[in-house]
Parts: C-alpha cells; structure tokens; sequence
C-alpha cells in the first residue's frame, strides 16, 4: 500500500472512531412517577414533553422517558419508586406530594424533580424553597392556601349558603393543613365548614350520601392526587345529589363539575421538565429553587350552573379564565 493511501486510511479512522463513539453513548432517562394513569393524565406526560423540549431534550431524540403509573392506588407508589431506581434513570420526575415522598425514600442519589400540592417544607420534601438541599426540588401548587379562596368565591357565588362540606383523603400529606386553612377562612366569611374524608372510592360514595343529613349547600374537594383521579365519579355524584361542587382544578368542570379555581397543572409539570433538563445538563437539585405558582385561573361550568338553578354573579364569569357554556 502507497504511503499516501495509509495516510488516507488513518486520518478517516481518527474521524470516524469519534463519530462512532458518539453515537453509543447511552440516551439519559427520565423516570416519570405519577399517582394517576396514563389515560387520564395523559395531558400531563404532554406538559412533561414540552417542559423538556425547551430544554433541548426531546423524547427518542437524545432522551427516553420510563413512565410508571400507580393508577390511583398510593400503596404503589414505592415499588414503582424502587423500580426506576434498579432501572438507574438519571432523573425522576414525582407527580404530587406521595409520589415524591416514595421517590426520596427510595434514592438519596438520583435527583427528582417533584409537583406538589403539600406544602414541600412541611411535608419534608426539602429544606427551605430556595435552597431545597439534597437532590429535590420541583413546583408547588400551595393547595392549602387555595383551599381557602376557594371557599370566598363559594360564599360569592352563593352569598346565602351557611354550610359548606369539604372532601379530603386522609392518606394525603397535606390534608389537615388544607382543611384547617379551609376552617379558618370559614370563620372569616361567616361559612360553618364540615369535613368529609375519603381514602377510597366506596368512601368518596358515602361521603356524598351523608351531604343531605349534614344540611350543607355546597361541596368542596381537597387538592389530592387520588381525589383527582376519581374526578368523573365526584362529578357525577354532585350531580345525582344536585348539590355545587367547587375544585381544585380545570379537570373537574371539563367534565361537568360547577367551578374550579387553582394554579395550572399544567404548567407545574412542564416547569418539572424543565427543571429535568437542567439537571441533565449538570445542574444540581440543592441550588434549584422550587417553584411556585403565579397565575391562578377561575373556571366556570354554566351548563351545570343552569342545571342547578343558579344564577353565577357577572362579576365572577368577568374574572374567569374560561367558561363553559
């Protein structure tokens, strides 16, 4: 072989060998943790997507995605925890507060970024929100705090009522915290409060059944995960029993519930994929401060106003996001 031949050979060898190099190294993985389920959360996953998008990742580009869903059933949320983890994803994106909470018991390693509804100090998720320390961070909803606002637009949009019922899930960290805020707004505009739990769906039915003997005019659901994932049952028994719902957030009215007001779920999760792509490209957790909301949207379902009889004051519709005729 003629010396400027070998030359030839080499030099395109010492092009090619990074090329190929390149081309094996492993795709990052991003572990999705979420309470719910695909089908019904599949808007979410979306957010995720987008979030990780404006950080240059692209699912099946140059990231894939795990997804594991607990489908409602928080008892599931460790395992799935624990099998992302044998799965050594790079980061775990935790849907709301027990999915995080499985995901820190599981890996003080591998960083997770979280949504949740519970307030993040308290619930022990991270040190302070903004220096988190350790490897979480993510978005907070602050649902207690909305849980009392709520509670003003049901006084606005039912200036007669004297008793509201509210349903939380006793197996949520943040319930007591957000029924205890709801309590003490109830105080304020003059409302009696009575609080209804429900960790399963026959108690979800039970509890609904009990509103007629405890002679409230309105019902209110807490900001929970598994309360979120049985939206078209809650509905639909308000319906049944005639009686206002006011929610957390958009999905409700969506599928016929009266009014929602809250921050963006939406948005919470696609700031999540943001912050996942960051910390793919070396930022740490512990200097990520965690989010929280800054836009709150009122939605209103006159359809189901008009069922009910009510008539929703034009200063409430003004100051909604959407409404649903």
């Amino acid at each position: 072989m003629r010396r400027r031949e070998v030359i030839t050979l080499l030099g395109g060898a010492a092009v090619s060998w990074p090329l190929a190099a390149r081309a094996q190294q492993p795709m990052s993985v991003v572990g999705l943790l979420h309470y719910g389920s695909p089908n019904t959360f599949a808007h979410i996953a979306e957010a995720v997507r987008r979030g990780l998008k404006e950080a240059s990742y692209v699912e099946g580009q140059n990231v894939s995605i795990e997804y594991r869903w607990a489908s409602g059933h928080y008892d599931r949320l460790p395992a799935l925890a624990a099998d992302l983890v044998r799965r050594q994803v790079t980061v775990i994106i935790a849907g709301g507060t027990v999915a995080a909470q499985a995901a820190k018991e599981a890996t003080a390693t591998i960083p997770v970024v979280f949504t949740s509804g519970a307030d993040p100090v308290w619930s022990g998720l991270v040190a302070s929100l903004s220096r988190p320390g350790a490897n979480l961070t993510g978005a907070s909803l602050i649902a207690a705090e909305m849980g009392a606002k709520r509670l003003e637009l049901t006084r606005e949009l039912l200036p007669h009522a004297r008793a509201v019922a509210m349903v939380v899930n006793p197996n949520y960290p943040g319930a007591d915290s957000e029924m205890a805020e709801v309590e003490a707004a109830g105080r304020i505009v003059g409302l009696r409060t009575e609080k209804l739990t429900a960790g399963s769906e026959d108690e979800i039915d039970a509890a609904f059944a009990s509103l007629a003997q405890r002679r409230v005019d309105a019902v209110m659901v807490g900001a929970d995960g598994f309360l979120i994932t049985r939206c078209n049952q809650i509905v639909a028994l308000a319906s049944h029993y005639r009686i206002p719902g006011i929610y957390p957030f958009v999905d409700f009215p969506e599928t016929g519930g009266l009014m929602s007001y809250g921050a963006s779920l939406s948005d919470a999760y696609r700031q999540a994929g943001v912050y996942a792509g960051r910390i793919l490209r070396g930022a740490k957790p512990a200097d990520l401060p965690v989010q929280q909301p800054t836009r709150f949207d009122l939605f209103i379902n006159l359809k189901t106003a008009r069922e009910l009889g009510l008539t929703v004051p034009p200063m409430l519709i003004a100051r909604a996001e959407q409404v649903i005729e």
